[in-house]
């Protein structure tokens, strides 16, 4: 092929209808995937995740050679491989000649900044297409965002539903009369439930499995284990999952979305996220979907709304403020956390039973519910005051579906507070009683949720009361926190006393861990 396009493929655009695709003739075209070493170790990644990206990326290098594209594909044991994508896009100019590069934008500062040096870098023309695969352009969110005060994801989530139609009734308001139905899914799990829908769990096949034994040798000191990986890597898969997740979860996810419950990772939770992320699934469409099973009466709207939410809501927010805030977001730290992720984190070794669930599950799986994620692992990170930015760097590592676009905002902005208020109107701070009433955990733990100061007190209640003590100056004055304040005030200062000498003998203890 004389003169082709070079099309470098990354590791979450792994779409048909990729952009950089659209209008290119397979004749004329070569399409680049590489795994290389920088992408795979910039943090710990957990083996599962890297498992799941690099076998997604071969299947997805099959899929689209039996569609008749060209795919020069950089396998990561490859003796040559460069180790990052500038390099092995380099050595890729040297095999091909090309007369030009075409890519779709990155999704995350670090990879745009080397997408952005690329014509300078090899002299060619390199067009950087949009990514179509979202509904919101950037200028779409920072014209959306202009001159506000107040950044809220409720009322950005409602223009996303005008401009798709998605649950609008045909007079221009929401279907049901209302635009969320937040308050109608917080039911607790019920116990023993033998119905509850379980995922798909896929079988590795032979390129799953070559990439498994990769994995656990090149990167055995990284946290997790394959020995229970179940994810989709093909198109295929995926699609057979979401069937299943829309066939038998969504018409109880609603209802269940924020319970949490020993011993079930998944509950009616899709598991989806890690295929919408890598490119394998369509967001929209499957909002659509869901959408008309909703109008079709096979499942409820606080089902359908709540899921389609996290997608068109929160998704789609979540990537509008990383672009929007740029590179030195994760910079942010407004209560000047500084406290050291406790080693816990990255083993469950701990006593507190819903930490140890939720990590748990993490470690096995690379998957916990967004819940496990902001009020249990998140929640706790936040109170005990830990370096938001080292909170970060865990919850990119540890999660399938963790893409620093959509996971930097959500850790540092929503879970950990750490931009002030940017994003979220409030911390999501909570005691043991959150916990207790929307999980079954605190029933298995030594610590009790209904105290605060005595030797088996729950953690969390001291040093939720502490938190907010240590942070007054900066919390007060915040309206959605002047209930918990005036609780604190009504305290007796001997009881004040004791709270913050539990709390700082929790931390103490912890520390020295």
């Amino acid at each position: 092929m004389a003169d082709p396009i070079l099309i470098p493929v990354l590791g979450d655009q792994l779409s048909f209808d990729l952009s950089s695709l659209e209008g290119a003739e397979p004749e004329n075209c070569v399409l680049l995937m590489m795994e290389v070493a920088q992408e795979t170790t910039y943090v710990r990644h957990h083996k599962a995740k890297i498992a799941y990206i690099l076998s997604a990326m071969r299947h997805h290098a099959e899929a689209l050679r039996a569609r008749g594209w060209t795919v020069d594909y950089v396998a990561l044991g490859d003796p040559d491989n460069d180790g990052s994508f500038s390099g092995e896009l380099a050595r890729a100019i040297e095999r091909h000649n090309p007369s030009a590069i075409r890519v779709t934008e990155a999704g995350e500062w670090r990879v745009r900044e080397m997408l952005e040096n690329w014509e300078e870098q090899f002299g060619l023309p390199v067009t950087i297409c949009p990514d179509t695969r979202f509904l919101a352009t950037h200028k779409e969110f920072e014209d959306w965002a202009a001159g506000k005060k107040q950044l809220r994801m409720e009322f950005f989530y409602r223009e996303m539903r005008r401009k798709t139609g998605i649950l609008m009734d045909e007079d221009g308001e929401p279907a049901g009369g209302k635009w969320n139905y937040d308050k109608e899914n917080r039911k607790p799990a019920p116990v023993g439930d033998l119905l509850m829908p379980r995922p798909i769990r896929f079988r590795p096949d032979d390129i799953t499995q070559d990439v498994i034994a990769t994995v656990e040798e090149r990167f055995a000191d990284h946290p997790g284990t394959t020995k229970n990986f179940h994810f989709a890597v093909t198109h295929e898969e995926a699609m057979r999952a979401r069937r299943q997740f829309l066939d038998e979860a969504l018409p109880q996810f609603g209802d269940y979305q924020d319970a949490m419950q020993r011993g079930e990772p998944f509950l009616w939770h899709s598991v989806l996220s890690p295929y919408i992320n890598s490119g394998l699934l369509d967001p929209i469409d499957l909002c659509r979907d869901v959408a008309a099973r909703y109008r079709e009466g096979k499942v409820p709207l606080n089902a359908a709304e709540g899921f389609i939410r996290q997608i068109i809501g929160w998704r789609e927010y979540m990537r509008g403020i990383y672009w929007r805030e740029g590179p030195d977001y994760v910079e942010h730290n407004f209560f000047g956390a500084d406290r050291d992720l406790p080693a816990f984190y990255y083993d469950g070794a701990t006593d507190m039973e819903c930490m140890a669930q939720a990590i748990g599950q993490t470690l096995d799986h690379a998957y916990a519910h967004h819940i496990q994620r902001l009020m249990v692992t998140g929640n706790f990170a936040m109170l005990a005051g830990v370096d938001p930015k080292q909170v970060h760097a865990w919850y990119l590592e540890v999660y399938a579906d963790a893409y620093e676009w959509v996971e930097l905002p959500n850790v540092l902005g929503m879970s950990q507070f750490g931009d002030g208020g940017l994003l979220a109107s409030k911390p999501y701070a909570a005691s043991g009683a959150y916990i207790d009433r929307m999980s079954d955990y605190c029933g298995a733990c030594r610590y009790d949720p209904g105290t605060k100061t005595e030797f088996d007190s729950c953690p969390f209640n001291a040093l939720y009361w502490d938190f907010l003590a240590r942070n007054e100056d900066k919390l007060k004055a915040n309206s959605r926190l002047a209930l918990a304040y005036r609780n604190w005030e009504r305290k007796d200062a001997g009881e004040k006393i004791a709270i913050r000498a539990k709390a700082r003998e929790t931390l103490s203890a912890m520390d020295a861990l």
